[in-house]
């Protein structure tokens, strides 16, 4: 089992960011395009036992993945944990914690696959690290104050 955990604090309210984040569409926004990734789920409410259908390519493989969402706790957590897709893993934690008029947003997935550690050294974790980078740049982007 691997993990990995990041962290951003975003300049609005927890409420603003958890909404952001509750809409399954805006993960288009912050995952990097050379993934391709799309929603398939249309009119999706997000809620305990919602389940969310993606579409990605991964090194040019196409993957179908869904996930399901198995904590919810507005505005403090959800969980998302993967029922079919690429890894033999995935539970995806999602934290937002108020501070000050901002928003601590964490990120911490526990994961795991085949192939071992060195497809994750070599792979995986790369390619999640570099996925997450995105992210963050992304969110940063998005909830700049101007």
């Amino acid at each position: 089992m691997y993990s990995i955990h990041t962290e951003i604090v975003l300049p609005c309210s927890r409420e603003r960011v958890f909404s952001f984040f509750s809409d399954p569409h805006n993960l288009e926004i912050i995952t990097p395009e050379w993934l391709r990734f799309r929603v398939l789920s249309c009119g999706i409410e997000m809620k305990l036992g919602s389940f969310i259908d993606y579409r990605l390519r991964l090194r040019g493989i196409p993957i179908r993945w869904q996930s399901e969402i198995t904590t919810w706790n507005p505005p403090y957590c959800f969980v998302d944990q993967q029922c079919r897709g690429p890894y033999t893993e995935w539970i995806h934690t999602h934290q937002f914690e108020e501070m000050e008029g901002s928003t601590k947003v964490a990120d911490n997935v526990r994961y795991d696959h085949l192939g071992g550690r060195w497809v994750n050294y070599l792979f995986v974790a790369r390619d999640l690290e570099e996925i997450f980078s995105y992210r963050k740049s992304k969110l940063q982007e998005l909830f700049s104050v101007s």
